[in-house]
C-alpha cells in the first residue's frame, strides 16, 4: 500500500521543512513565484525521498547514512532565494543595479534546475526498481501523479518567470534551453561520481556536490560564450550580455579553479598518449618512467596555470594585470598584518598536524572525534581573520583549496615523488567517509568555511552571514558530534546516526557564540569596514529604536552603539 507522507516523516525532514518555510516567510510579494516553485521542489524531493528509502538499493551510497535526498535538493535552492530577498532589498536601496538581481534570479533558477532533474532520475530509477521487483506493483501511482504535477506546475512557474526578465521570446526560449543544460549536466555528473566513487558520499550530498560544480561552471562557461559571441558577431546583429561585475579576488579563484579543471583533464590525456606510444616499452625502469610523468604533470600543471588560466581571465573577465603579480602586490599592500597572518597559520598548523598525527596513529579514538580538533583549530585561524582582514581571508581559501586540489591529484595518480607520502598522511585522518579513491573531509572544511565568505561578497546587509560556515563546522558540529557520541540515545531517523541530543548541542553553542561574537565585532570596529551594513542599519535603526538620524552621517556608528545598548541622536 502507499506510503502517506505525513506518515513518513521524521524529525531530520521535519527540520528542512521548517528551514524552508522560514525563508519563504520572509519573501516579499514580487518573488512569490520563486517561493512557488521552491515549495514545489521541497514537495516533490519529499516523495522522491520517501520513495527511494523504501526501495532497494540503488546506489553504492556511504554505509550507515540517511539519503539526505530533500536536503540536497533544496539547500542550493533556498540559499540561492536567500540571497535575492537580500538583493531586492539593495534594489530598493539602490545599492546595486537591477542587473545584478536578474543574474541571481538566473542562478537560482538554474540551481533549482539541477535539484529537479536530480530528483526526476532518482524518481524514475525507484519506479524502475519497484516494478522490477514486483510486475504488479501499483502503490506508486500516486506517488507518480503528483511528482508529475508538481513538475509540471514548477516549468509553469519557471517559463513565467524567465519571460518577466527577458526582453523577447528567443531570450526566453534561450534561458530555458541552459537551465534545461543545467539540468541534463547534474544528471550525468551525479551518475559518475556514484558510480565511479561508491560509498563516499549520500545522495544528497552528491546532489549537493554536483548542482554546485554545475552551477559555479556552467556560470563560467555562459561567460566565456557571452564574450566569444560579443567579439565574433557585431553587435548590431546579437546582443548577449551575462554576468556581474566581480571583484578582483573572486575573478582570480574562478580562473585558477578554471586552470585546474583544465589541467586535470590535459594531464589525463597526456598521461594516456604517453603511454600509448612510449609506455609499451618495458626497457625503461620504473623509477624512470615515474619521472616522466612526473615531468608531464609539473609542465602541464606551469603552462595552464601561468598562461592559459590568466589568458582567459583577463580575455573574458577583462582582469587588466596577470594575477600572479596581482597577487603579490595585493599581500604587500599590507606586508605587516598579512605576512604576520600567514605565519600565525603556518605555526598552528604545524603544531596541531604534529600533534593530532601522532595522536591518530598510536590512540584509540574515533577518527570521526579526531577530526573534530581541526574544526576547533579553523575557529582558530579563521574567525580573527575574517574580522581584521576579510579580504586576505578570501583570497586565502582561493589558494588553499587550490593547494588541496592539487595535493589530491598527486595523491591519486601516485605523482612521484610525493604521491605516496601525501596517501600515507591523508590516510591517517580518514574514516568511513572517505576511500583509497578520494579523501574529501578536508574539502568539506575548507568549503564548509569559506562558501558563506564568498556568497556574502557584494551586498550583505546581515552581519553574521560570513561568519556561518565557521560557526557552524568549528563550534556547531563539534559540540554536535561530541555530545551526541557521547550522550546521544534520541535519533533523528532510523537509518541515520545523528541524535537530537547532539543537534540541540550544536544549536545551543552556535547561539551562543553569536551572543559573544555580535558585541566583539562592535567593539573591534567590523562594521565600519561594511558599507552595506551601515546603508541597511540607518532604516532598520529607525524602524527598531525610534531614532531620527541624519542621512548624511554614517550609519554604521548607529550600529555599532545599538550593539552597545546605546543610543545615537545625531
Amino acid at each position: 500500500m502507499a506510503i502517506s507522507p505525513l506518515k513518513a516523516m521524521n524529525g531530520e525532514r521535519v527540520v528542512v521543512l521548517i528551514f524552508v518555510l522560514r525563508v519563504l516567510s520572509s519573501l516579499p510579494l514580487a518573488l512569490l513565484p520563486h517561493a512557488l516553485s521552491l515549495s514545489l521542489l521541497s514537495l516533490f524531493s519529499l516523495v522522491v525521498e520517501i520513495r527511494v528509502d523504501n526501495s532497494p538499493s540503488l546506489f553504492k551510497t556511504r554505509p550507515g547514512a540517511s539519503s539526505g535526498i530533500i536536503l540536497g535538493a533544496v539547500t542550493l535552492p533556498t540559499v540561492m532565494l536567500s540571497k535575492l530577498i537580500q538583493l531586492s532589498r539593495a534594489v530598493s536601496l539602490q545599492q546595486i543595479e537591477i542587473g545584478e538581481l536578474e543574474h541571481m534570479t538566473m542562478q537560482f533558477w538554474a540551481a533549482s534546475a539541477c535539484s529537479c532533474g536530480v530528483l526526476i532520475f532518482l524518481f524514475i530509477v525507484a519506479w524502475c526498481a519497484a516494478n522490477k521487483k514486483n510486475p504488479h506493483f501499483s502503490c506508486s501511482v500516486w506517488d507518480a501523479k503528483f511528482s508529475l504535477s508538481c513538475v509540471i506546475l514548477y516549468s509553469a512557474v519557471c517559463c513565467i518567470s524567465l519571460a518577466t526578465i527577458s526582453h523577447t521570446g528567443f531570450n526566453t526560449a534561450l534561458k530555458l534551453l541552459w537551465l534545461l543544460c543545467h539540468g541534463f549536466a547534474t544528471v550525468k555528473l551525479i551518475q559518475h561520481l556514484l558510480s565511479t566513487f561508491p560509498f563516499c558520499a549520500s545522495i544528497g550530498e552528491a546532489n549537493l556536490v554536483t548542482s554546485g560544480l554545475v552551477l559555479y561552471f556552467g556560470d563560467m562557461l555562459a561567460c566565456t560564450i557571452s564574450k566569444v559571441c560579443r567579439l565574433l558577431i557585431p553587435p548590431e546583429l546579437v546582443s548577449i550580455r551575462y554576468g556581474i561585475k566581480r571583484s578582483e579576488i573572486g575573478i582570480v579563484i574562478q580562473g585558477v579553479l578554471l586552470g585546474l579543471l583544465i589541467f586535470s583533464a590535459v594531464f589525463k590525456f597526456l598521461i594516456h598518449l604517453w603511454e600509448y606510444f612510449w609506455g609499451a616499452n618495458n626497457s625503461e625502469s620504473r623509477e624512470r618512467k615515474e619521472i616522466w610523468r612526473s615531468l608531464i604533470f609539473l609542465t602541464s600543471l606551469g603552462f595552464i596555470m601561468i598562461a592559459v588560466a590568466p589568458s582567459w581571465m583577463m580575455i573574458v573577465l577583462d582582469f587588466d594585470v596577470h594575477p600572479v603579480p596581482w597577487i603579490f602586490e595585493f599581500i604587500f599592500s599590507e606586508p605587516f598584518k598579512r605576512l604576520s597572518l600567514c605565519i600565525y597559520w603556518l605555526v598552528l598548523i604545524y603544531a596541531s598536524v604534529l600533534r593530532f598525527y601522532n595522536i591518530s596513529k598510536n590512540s584509540k579514538i574515533e577518527r570521526i572525534l579526531l577530526r573534530k580538533y581541526y574544526h576547533l583549530l579553523a575557529v582558530l585561524m579563521f574567525l580573527p581573520t575574517l574580522i581584521y582582514q576579510p579580504k586576505f581571508l578570501d583570497l586565502a581559501f582561493g589558494a588553499a583549496l587550490a593547494v588541496f586540489l592539487v595535493l589530491e591529484i598527486i595523491r591519486v595518480w601516485r605523482i612521484w615523488p610525493l604521491g605516496q607520502l601525501v596517501h600515507q598522511f591523508m590516510s591517517a585522518f580518514t574514516d568511513h567517509r572517505d576511500s583509497d579513491l578520494i579523501i574529501v573531509s578536508h574539502f568539506s572544511l575548507l568549503l564548509g568555511c569559506a562558501l558563506p565568505i564568498w556568497m556574502s561578497s557584494g551586498f550583505n546587509d546581515r552581519p553574521l552571514t560570513p561568519f556561518a560556515g565557521i560557526l557552524s563546522l568549528g563550534i556547531g558540529d563539534t559540540m554536535a558530534s561530541m555530545v551526541g557520541h557521547k550522550y546521544g540515545v534520541l535519533r533523528w531517523s532510523k537509518t541515520g546516526k545523528k541524535t537530537i541530543e547532539g543537534t540541540a548541542a550544536g544549536i545551543t553553542s552556535v547561539l551562543a557564540a553569536c551572543s559573544v561574537l555580535l558585541p566583539l565585532l562592535a567593539s573591534t570596529g567590523y562594521f565600519l569596514t561594511q558599507p552595506s551594513l551601515s546603508v541597511s542599519a540607518h532604516f532598520d535603526l529607525q524602524k527598531d529604536t525610534g531614532m531620527v538620524t541624519n542621512k548624511s552621517f554614517p550609519t554604521c556608528f548607529h550600529l555599532e552603539a545599538f550593539l552597545k545598548g546605546k543610543k545615537f541622536i545625531y
